[in-house]
């Protein structure tokens, strides 16, 4: 996880586009900028950073239904709850359940655990932009390939 690039899964474990599950783990950095400020001598994660982790297993998720053909973009945020303190070190599990998808938008339920405990859900709705609308293709598709989504979907595909 690096959290000032907004890089935030690590690695994906597990993707089934039929399904409509991916579940991914993260571990948290023990130093990074962003604990300078939050809070100085009290290092936590911040919730809105765990709200984009939730966010990107989900359009992670989305990417696979959609075979890469569209981005996915967050554009609201229902009955998040923050659970708990994530600190430094923290190994997370994230898991991503696609609840609808259709007309351009795609909506998740989405939790992270930490040592089996669930430290914050939400439910995500996301918006789905073809990539010949947007210039982020090539990129998107090299960070899914360096964090392993199309391994675990070529897993669950052979199993």
């Amino acid at each position: 996880m690096l959290l000032e690039y907004f890089q935030m899964i690590d690695r994906v474990e597990t993707a089934d586009a039929e399904a409509g599950l991916l579940t991914a783990h993260s571990t948290v950095p023990m130093q990074s900028p962003v604990f300078d400020g939050h809070f100085p001598g009290y290092p936590l994660v911040p919730g809105v950073l765990l709200i984009e982790t939730m966010a990107q297993a989900s359009g992670l998720l989305v990417l696979a239904k959609t075979g890469f053909s569209a981005m996915p973009f967050l554009m609201s945020v229902d009955g998040a709850k923050l659970r708990s303190f994530v600190e430094p070190g923290a190994e997370l599990s994230i898991e991503a359940r696609l609840e609808h998808d259709g007309s351009g938008f795609a909506v998740t339920k989405a939790r992270i655990e930490v040592s089996g405990r669930k430290v914050a859900d939400a439910q995500l709705k996301l918006k789905t932009v073809s990539f010949d609308q947007v210039p982020l293709g090539p990129a998107v598709l090299a960070r899914a390939e360096e964090i392993g989504l199309q391994a675990a979907l070529a897993a669950a595909q052979g199993a």
